[in-house]
């Protein structure tokens, strides 16, 4: 594990993080919607994500799954680990619970880093609270199918690597709506998971890639 860089993230989650101004960088535009997370915190639903960070053939990677085509949101799209709060739940341990239940990874083998900026998905209706944890060994990852199409495997430096940022012209709902997105070979993250991403990479030590 590149122990500078896990200092640096540790540093940077319980100092002031870059916030809506990184997340705004992966943000489709026109925007459907326009509040944020702090005008609907009480009302909206609410989820908790896991951005997990682990070695893999000596370098750092994170996980991401591709959602099958049959869940209710964000069907056929690739996110975070993650699901709904249960009752009294925190974003934290919704997303230790998600990441157990969805990808196979236990919850006491996760430490924990710190949170990012929570983000307001509009379409869903649902405020999301982004947790950053890292593992000691490359996990072995078991999916679950009713949840999970496919485990997507990541190197952090892949995504802290400008080239692999990037932008096209999308029709969204008989709109032209322009996509911000990172590159994965044929994947293409976008949407609100790309903007969490955005505000960790700037806390890694990238800038995100204005479009």
């Amino acid at each position: 594990m590149d122990t500078n860089l896990l200092k640096r993230l540790k540093r940077g989650l319980k100092g002031e993080k870059p916030g809506l101004k990184a997340q705004f960088m992966m943000l489709p535009r026109p925007r459907p919607g326009h509040r944020v997370y702090t005008e609907v915190e009480e009302t909206a639903l609410k989820a908790g994500v896991m951005v997990l960070l682990y070695p893999r053939a000596g370098s750092l990677h994170l996980v991401l799954i591709r959602r099958p085509g049959t869940v209710l949101h964000h069907r056929d799209q690739i996110g975070l680990p993650g699901g709904g709060l249960e009752a009294d739940e925190t974003g934290e341990q919704a997303a230790l619970r998600e990441t157990w239940e969805e990808v196979g990874v236990p919850a006491e083998k996760i430490k924990i880093l710190g949170h990012l900026t929570p983000l307001y998905i509009p379409p869903s209706n649902y405020c999301i609270y982004p947790v950053v944890g890292t593992l000691d060994e490359t996990p072995a990852f078991q999916p679950c199918p009713e949840e999970v199409a496919e485990i997507i495997e990541v190197p952090l430096a892949h995504l802290l690597n400008p080239r692999h940022s990037r932008a096209e012209t999308w029709t969204v709902q008989d709109q032209p709506v322009l996509v911000p997105f990172y590159a994965f070979g044929h994947h293409k993250i976008w949407g609100a998971t790309a903007m969490v991403l955005a505000e960790f990479l700037e806390l890694a030590g990238g800038r995100p890639r204005k479009t």
